[in-house]
């Protein structure tokens, strides 16, 4: 019980590297009503050493676990209304303990940017509503101004209404203005409105839904809206999955509740909100790193307020506000982006778990491809397992060949067989794509005389040579550099690009192929705004033409008139050192196959390989990637790998290698004291990384696995606590990694 005429404490999380929380003395100048409004959830500048920072209010006591007089009061508090809540602050306070993360930094990492400093204040949002003048008129006053009419209808229907909610009814502003400059409607503005308040229903759809075909409907109908259940959508390649998304969002929007969906990429946004866009006449708003900072911050406040009833965004809007939320949706749950990397090493589609099950509402998560670790939940029975094995409409499975690149005639890595499959195919008024998970022209650069090659002098890795502009670019670091015009070892002028990338892919197919245009897609090329939106409606058009790219191509687009996909290089995957290298390679080539024959075309897949005859390339290519994954998960059960066991890595770099080894030699014997090694537990390292030394800093980690999660936790929470007191740790680089998914 908090007493009134004492003093108050404040615990603060604030973003610091230090696992603790803060106390502080409520600020001096503080109101009796602003004592009282004083709520966990609110921002406060505080000072902090020589700096001021802005911490998140956790609890409010008259006690302190230090002597009172030593505590200094806050600064100011920023907010009159808690600006994180509820599941929010519960997700923030989970993935702190759960990633072993300090907790302030978790908290401001779900803020936008904006709201991270002192002078960040939450935006205001516009209504609009009828005048009593306006209330009066009838709809042939507007015979000649049909958009006024829309306007005015659509204020009739729903007064006040925001801002947001008009655009999606696709009324614009200058209607709006008009009606103003009449006296016919009028606009106001509230900071925070009432997200208590359950939003409209009005005017869900703007067009029809499409019938389910019997698989689509069956998956819709074994969903739960009223209840936490996970479901796994396991739905072949151009399944209708997303009809599935949409039948459901449309359920929760009906009821009055939001909707976040979860996609792994910022270039599968555009397109996902343009479908969503032209289903639905409600306010949808994103959230990922190409929004602006003023417009993130918009949109985050018109999720936080319930004005947003569908909230689409990458990994980071698993944060997202969200007062009525009715469902979580993650498409494409197997890819890596979903997997923060650096700091809060976060994973989004586990995260969505806790926040379903905290809100008790259903999670749909869905992919042709699904990790080994989804699909080991669902065939055991955690997950309701749904599965669509056709294809939607007229459309069929494409067509898979193999072609033994030890038996053909190569041109920049592409076989003649896959070259005249491609030429059959624009010529038939068709669209090709060649998938080279490389950018760029050549991986490496040389001289032939005495064996010299372009290496990265901050990486233990090649150069990758650009041609468009020409340099040398190491694709782990950004170094760049100047193509020399000579051996630097001895002197050979004739240097030699080694290998295939994109850009060599590009120039050789516009070469053979000069009538028909050739459209690279990699990192390189889509870094304009609304690039990748703007591919899209190019090749809907259905011009004949050829793509070459990365995996940006593989993941979730409906390119209809394409009808032959060529994987240049499958062998990577099945000589990987990584032990989900196979997994990704099985996952890839489905993704990439799948965009081929997504209509009533027909599609062929030619998968090249100087090793076609694997057994697991085999299994996949015969007997579907269900098969291959579940002969996956019987190889993970012998070795007790993940899914069947729990793996975390500390991780350590240095500009000196011995330090980084030493910390992580320290930390080893640290864990073997806290938990000796056992069949609970298992410790290997320190080893180096994959690539040892990256931007000038040498790498090493130690691999922890154990046999359940609740042992992990209990010696991560005491091992960080003794590593931070090692000296060795202030003058090295270190991190926990809890469920890696790079191992490197």
């Amino acid at each position: 019980m908090i007493i009134p005429d004492q003093p108050l404490v404040l615990t603060l999380a604030l973003p610091t590297p230090l696992y603790r929380h803060f106390e502080y003395l409520a600020p001096a100048n503080l109101s009796i009503d602003g004592r009282k409004a004083l709520r966990p959830g609110v921002r406060l500048e505080v000072p902090f050493g020589k700096q001021t920072l802005v911490g998140i209010l956790l609890s409010i006591s008259n006690h302190s676990t230090y002597p009172i007089h030593k505590l200094k009061p806050a600064n100011k508090v920023l907010d009159n209304a808690p600006i994180i809540t509820g599941d929010v602050l519960a997700l923030c306070q989970f993935a702190a303990d759960y990633y072993q993360h300090p907790l302030g930094e978790v908290m401001m990492s779900a803020l936008p940017q904006k709201l991270r400093a002192s002078d960040g204040i939450l935006p205001q949002t516009t209504y609009w509503q009828l005048t009593t003048k306006g209330k009066g008129l009838n709809a042939s006053n507007f015979k000649r101004s049909p958009k006024q009419q829309s306007a005015w209808q659509a204020l009739l229907a729903q007064s006040p209404i925001t801002e947001p909610a008009l655009g999606a009814l696709n009324i614009d502003k200058p209607a709006l203005r008009q009606l103003h400059k009449k006296d016919l409607a009028e606009s106001f503005q509230q900071t925070n409105p009432a997200a208590a308040n359950t939003p409209s229903t009005h005017a869900i759809l703007k067009e029809p839904p499409r019938t389910l075909n019997t698989e689509q409907q069956a998956a819709f109908n074994a969903l739960t809206f009223d209840a936490f259940e996970c479901n796994l959508l396991e739905g072949i390649t151009g399944s209708g999955k997303t009809e599935v998304y949409l039948h459901a969002i449309e359920h929760v929007l009906q009821a009055g509740q939001q909707a976040l969906v979860l996609v792994p990429e910022i270039g599968l946004t555009p397109q996902t909100v343009a479908r969503f866009a032209a289903r639905f006449a409600v306010p949808i708003t994103q959230l990922h790193s190409s929004v602006a900072k003023g417009a993130r911050l918009e949109n985050w406040h018109a999720a936080q307020t319930g004005q947003a009833r569908i909230i689409i965004g990458t990994r980071l809007a698993v944060f997202a506000p969200a007062p009525h939320l009715g469902i979580i949706i993650v498409d494409e749950e197997h890819d890596a982006s979903f997997k923060q990397q650096e700091g809060l090493r976060y994973n989004a589609r586990d995260l969505a778990i806790v926040r379903a099950k905290h809100n008790n509402i259903p999670l749909l998560i869905g992919s042709a491809t699904p990790s080994l670790e989804s699909l080991y939940n669902a065939l055991n029975g955690r997950y309701q397992h749904l599965r669509i094995t056709e294809r939607a409409g007229s459309a069929s499975a494409p067509t898979v060949q193999r072609i033994d690149m030890r038996k053909q005639t190569q041109h920049c890595g592409i076989a003649q067989a896959s070259l005249d499959a491609i030429g059959a195919t624009v010529e038939r008024g068709e669209q090709a794509l060649v998938f080279i998970n490389r950018r760029g022209f050549a991986p490496s650069y040389i001289c032939q005389s005495c064996g010299w090659s372009a290496a990265c002098k901050f990486c233990d890795a090649r150069m990758t040579l650009h041609s468009k502009p020409r340099k040398l670019h190491c694709h782990h670091c950004g170094n760049q550099s100047h193509t020399p015009s000579q051996c630097p070892s001895c002197y050979n002028p004739a240097l030699t690009a080694l290998g295939q990338g994109t850009e060599r892919a590009e120039d050789m197919l516009q070469t053979s192929f000069s009538q028909h245009e050739v459209i690279r897609v990699d990192q390189d090329s889509m870094q304009r705004k609304n690039a990748m939106a703007e591919l899209t409606t190019q090749l809907n058009e259905g011009k004949p033409c050829l793509l070459v790219g990365t995996q940006m191509l593989a993941k979730g687009h409906h390119f209809p008139n394409v009808t032959l996909v060529v994987i240049v290089d499958t062998d990577q995957g099945l000589m990987s050192g990584d032990f989900r290298g196979i997994e990704r390679m099985g996952q890839l080539i489905v993704q990439v196959a799948g965009r081929a024959g997504r209509e009533e075309k027909p599609g062929t897949v030619l998968i090249q390989s100087y090793r076609p005859e694997h057994p697991m390339l085999e299994q996949l290519v015969t007997e579907g990637y269900h098969n291959f994954a579940q002969s996956l998960l019987a190889q993970r059960k012998q070795s007790l790998m993940p899914p069947f066991s729990f793996m975390a890595l500390l991780r350590a770099e240095a500009k000196h290698p011995d330090s980084a080894r030493s910390l992580l030699t320290h930390a080893a014997q640290l864990a073997r004291d806290i938990m000796p090694p056992s069949d609970n537990c298992s410790y290997l390292g320190p080893i180096p990384a994959f690539m040892e030394r990256r931007n000038d800093r040498f790498r090493f980690q130690l691999q922890l696995q154990f046999s359940n999660r609740q042992a992990r936790s209990q010696l991560l929470k005491t091992l960080i606590l003794e590593v931070d007191k090692l000296p060795l740790s202030k003058r090295v680089r270190w991190s926990i990694d809890v469920d890696p998914q790079d191992m490197g």
